[in-house]
C-alpha cells in the first residue's frame, strides 16, 4: 500500500454545538479508532446536497467503521441562526452527527476553501485526504477500504455504532413543505417535499383531501407513486395526457401527474444527476437532468429552474424532448442573450399575465432575474435587483441599491408587479416594474418559499412552519429597517501582479486520468469585478495557470471551475468505470503588496 501523507486533525469547534448527539457534546477523541469524513456543507448550497445524498450509501455500507460528521459552514446570515440549522438538518434528512459552526472556527483551523469539502481523517485521528466539491463517494469509498484494512490489521480499527441519536420524528400533516399550486376546483396542491410526496388541500388551506405518494423516497411511477423531495408544480394546458407537472428535485426528473386517479408518469430525466459532458438536448427520457427547483409553462414548453446546474431548461410534451434554453453552468450573475447569461441556482419561475416573461428568483446571487422575449425572436436575460453572489441583505427602495436574502420564489401580482418569497429574510417583497421600487410585503414568515394568489389574497408556503398562511395583500408597505450583508469568509491576501492558481487533483487510488477522448481536465476562471483579472481569463485543459492581477482593483472574487475525469487503471476491464469530480469556487480576494502569489485550490488531494 502507497504511503499517505498524514496531518494531525484539529479539533472540532462551533459555537453553536452539535445536533443529532441526544445532547451530546463531541470531541476528535470521540471518533478515536473510527474513520471520519468530515462534511463542510451549508444548506442554501445545491452542490452541499448533493454530496449528502452522495454519501447516504456510504453512511449506510460502512455503519460499523465510518462516522460522517457535517460541520455546518454559513454563507448567508440566516444560516449562522441555530434554528435554521435545525431545521436543515431535519428537512434533508441527515442521519449523522452536525457540529454547528456559525464563526467559521473549524473551517478556518482545516483551512477550507468551498462548500462542499470533504475531509477524511483515519483512525488514530490523521488528516489523509481532502476532497472540493461533487463526484468523490466512490473515491472516499475506496480510500476507506484501504484504510479499514490498514487499521484492523494494526488494531487501532474500533467497530460499533457511532454517536449518531435519531430526532423525534415529525407528526404535521405537511414536513417542509416547497411549492404550491391552486386547482381549477379552488383546492391546492403542495409539494410536501419533506414528506416525498404532494398533498391536495381543501379550500382552506389545511385540511388533507388525499396524498399522492406513498411518503417512502423513491422513484417509483403509477398509482401507487414516490418522489425524493419534490419542489416545483405548474398546470399543464388541458388536452394532454397529464394535469400538473412536476420538479422531483432529487430524483432529477420532471414527473407528470393525473389528477382524475392520482398516477404518475415519468416525463423527462433518467433519475441519474447531470455532470459535465453529459447530453443537454435530446428525448427527455434519455438526458440526465440536475436538481430541478421549479417548472412553469412559457413561450409553448414547460421551462425549468435547474438548480443542480445554474440553468434554465425547457421541456416540450408535443415531442417529448428536453434542452437548455438559457445559462452556461457557471454560477454568477451575468445578463445577455440566453445562451451566455449566467445563473446561479435559480428555484422559483413565475410567469407574466401577458405571457411574455419569465420571472426567476436567483437564489444564489440573491437576485430576481427575468426571461423575454425581443423582437427579433432572441430571448434575454435581464437583473431587476440583485449584484451577485457576495452581497445580499433586506433593504427596500429603487431596485438598484435593493437586496433580497437567497429568496426560492415568485409570484406575479394582479397589478404586473412581483411578490418575491424572501426566504432568508423570513419575507415577501414586492418589485414593481412600473416604479422600478422594491417593498415589503409581511414579514415574520418562516423561510417562505412560493405563494398562491386567490382573489385578493395571497397564500404563502411557510416551509419552515410546515403549513400554508393566508394573507391579505397589503395596501401600504411594512417599514423594515434596512440592513446589508457580505459573505463571511476572509478574503484572501494577493499580490497584484502574476498569481499562479493551481488546482490540487490526485487521482484516486487504482484510478488515472481518462485522456481516451481528449483532455481529461478543464479549468474555467474568470473574476467580479472583470477588471480585477487582465490575463488569464478564460477555460483550458491544464489545472495549473497564471493569472495576472490588476493593481487599480482593491478587492474581488476570482471564480475558478475545476473538473477532472478518471477511469479504472486496470488494462484487464474492458469497460473501466469512469468518474467526474469537479468543484466551483468563489474566492474573495484582496491586493495588498506583500499577499501571496500562488493560490492552491484542492480539487482531490493533499496540498
Amino acid at each position: 500500500m502507497a504511503s499517505r501523507a498524514r496531518v494531525r486533525a484539529p479539533e472540532l469547534v462551533g459555537a453553536g454545538g452539535w445536533l443529532n448527539t441526544g445532547g451530546k457534546e463531541l470531541t476528535l477523541a470521540d471518533f478515536r479508532g473510527k474513520i471520519t469524513v468530515l462534511d463542510f456543507w451549508t444548506f442554501c448550497c445545491i452542490n452541499c446536497l448533493h454530496v449528502l445524498d452522495e454519501l447516504r450509501e456510504l453512511e449506510e455500507r460502512h455503519r460499523d467503521t465510518v462516522v460522517i460528521v457535517g460541520v455546518h459552514s454559513p454563507k448567508f446570515v440566516h444560516e449562522a441562526d441555530h434554528q435554521a440549522v435545525v431545521d436543515a438538518v431535519a428537512r434533508y434528512e441527515v442521519h449523522h452527527p452536525v457540529l454547528d459552526d456559525p464563526e467559521l472556527a473549524t473551517w478556518k483551523q482545516y483551512a477550507v476553501r468551498a462548500w462542499p469539502t470533504l475531509v477524511v481523517i483515519d483512525p488514530e485521528g490523521y488528516v489523509v485526504a481532502q476532497h472540493a466539491g461533487e463526484g468523490h463517494a466512490h473515491a472516499i469509498a475506496r480510500l476507506v477500504a484501504e484504510l479499514e484494512a490498514e487499521h484492523a490489521a494494526k488494531g487501532t480499527l474500533r467497530r460499533g455504532d457511532g454517536p449518531y441519536v435519531a430526532p423525534e420524528p415529525s407528526t404535521d400533516d405537511l414536513k417542509f413543505p416547497g411549492k404550491a399550486l391552486r386547482l381549477p376546483n379552488g383546492h391546492f396542491l403542495v409539494a410536501d417535499s419533506g414528506h416525498h410526496s404532494l398533498v391536495e388541500l381543501a379550500e382552506d388551506g389545511e385540511t388533507v383531501v388525499r396524498r399522492i405518494g406513498d411518503g417512502q423516497r423513491g422513484l417509483v411511477d403509477g398509482t401507487s407513486p414516490r418522489f425524493s423531495e419534490p419542489q416545483g408544480l405548474a398546470l399543464l394546458p388541458a388536452g394532454g395526457d397529464h394535469d400538473v407537472i412536476v420538479a422531483d428535485t432529487v430524483n432529477h426528473a420532471l414527473r407528470g401527474v393525473r389528477l382524475a386517479d392520482g398516477s404518475v408518469t415519468t416525463l423527462a430525466g433518467t433519475g441519474r444527476q447531470w455532470w459535465q459532458g453529459s447530453a443537454t438536448e435530446g428525448p427527455a427520457r434519455e438526458v440526465d437532468l440536475s436538481s430541478p427547483w421549479d417548472v412553469a409553462w412559457f413561450d409553448g414548453r414547460v421551462w425549468i429552474a435547474m438548480a443542480g446546474v445554474h440553468q434554465l431548461w425547457a421541456y416540450d410534451p408535443a415531442t417529448g424532448t428536453v434542452g437548455v434554453a438559457a445559462g452556461t453552468t457557471n454560477e454568477g450573475l451575468v445578463d445577455g442573450p440566453a445562451a451566455e447569461a449566467w445563473f446561479a441556482q435559480p428555484s422559483g419561475l413565475a410567469v407574466s399575465a401577458d405571457g411574455g416573461t419569465l420571472w426567476v428568483a436567483d437564489s444564489e446571487t440573491s437576485a430576481l432575474r427575468f426571461v423575454s422575449r425581443e423582437t427579433d425572436g432572441t430571448t434575454t436575460v435581464r437583473t431587476a435587483v440583485g449584484t451577485g453572489l457576495f452581497d445580499f441583505g433586506h433593504r427596500d427602495g429603487a431596485a438598484e441599491q435593493a437586496l433580497l436574502q437567497h429568496p426560492l420564489g415568485v409570484t406575479v401580482l394582479p397589478d404586473g408587479s412581483v411578490a418575491v418569497s424572501d426566504t432568508y429574510n423570513h419575507a415577501l417583497r414586492r418589485f414593481d416594474p412600473a416604479s422600478g421600487e422594491v417593498t415589503t410585503l409581511a414579514t415574520d414568515l418562516r423561510e417562505p418559499s412560493g405563494a398562491v394568489l386567490v382573489d385578493d389574497d395571497i397564500v404563502v408556503v411557510e416551509s419552515a412552519r410546515h403549513r400554508l398562511t393566508r394573507l391579505r395583500l397589503p395596501e401600504e408597505a411594512v417599514r423594515v429597517e434596512s440592513v446589508a450583508h457580505r459573505t463571511r469568509r476572509a478574503a484572501t491576501e494577493v499580490a497584484p501582479g502574476a498569481l499562479r492558481l493551481d488546482v490540487v487533483f490526485e487521482a484516486p487510488s487504482g484510478q488515472k486520468l481518462d485522456e481516451r477522448y481528449g483532455p481529461s481536465t478543464r479549468l474555467l476562471v474568470s473574476a467580479t469585478p472583470p477588471e480585477l483579472l487582465l490575463s488569464g481569463a478564460g477555460a483550458d485543459s491544464d489545472l495549473s495557470r497564471e493569472l495576472v492581477l490588476s493593481d487599480a482593483v482593491a478587492e474581488g472574487v476570482l471564480h475558478v471551475s475545476a473538473m477532472a475525469a478518471s477511469c479504472d487503471d486496470d488494462p484487464e476491464i474492458e469497460y473501466p468505470a469512469c468518474h467526474v469530480h469537479q468543484q466551483d469556487w468563489g474566492v474573495p480576494v484582496k491586493l495588498v503588496a506583500d499577499g501571496v502569489r500562488r493560490l492552491p485550490l484542492v480539487l482531490a488531494g493533499m496540498e
